[in-house]
């Protein structure tokens, strides 16, 4: 997997009190991963991810209970064992320390919500 990050701002730096274009803040890129952090602090993190067909991230786990919400395409998610496809518009809550992947068949972009309080 290529993983580039759009450098062009610095997390936080996202208008206040005004309405954002989410999916049209994230680009494609031909053969990778993109991400961009729109908020992080102590309580957690949002972090945009668009992901080119045949990419992916490996199974992995987390301490805590994250939020992926489609916003283009559509995402292939293996939780715990259990392959599941889910479409622009519908979101995903993963739990917190139970093996997951992500798997692109097409392009499709995502919000990723890391919550680390209770």
């Amino acid at each position: 997997m290529k993983q580039t990050d759009e450098l062009s701002f610095k997390p936080n730096e996202f208008p206040l009190a005004q309405p954002i274009d989410i999916v049209g803040s994230i680009s494609y890129a031909d053969g990778s991963v993109v991400s961009r952090t729109l908020k992080k602090n102590d309580a957690g993190t949002v972090t945009l991810f668009s992901f080119d067909a045949g990419q992916g991230l490996s199974e992995h786990s987390a301490p805590f209970d994250a939020i992926v919400q489609i916003l283009d395409g559509e995402a292939e998610l293996t939780i715990g064992g259990k392959t599941i496809t889910a479409g622009a518009g519908q979101m995903v809550i993963m739990p917190a320390n139970i093996p997951h992947s992500l798997d692109a068949k097409a392009r499709f972009k995502i919000m990723l919500i890391m919550l680390k309080a209770s």
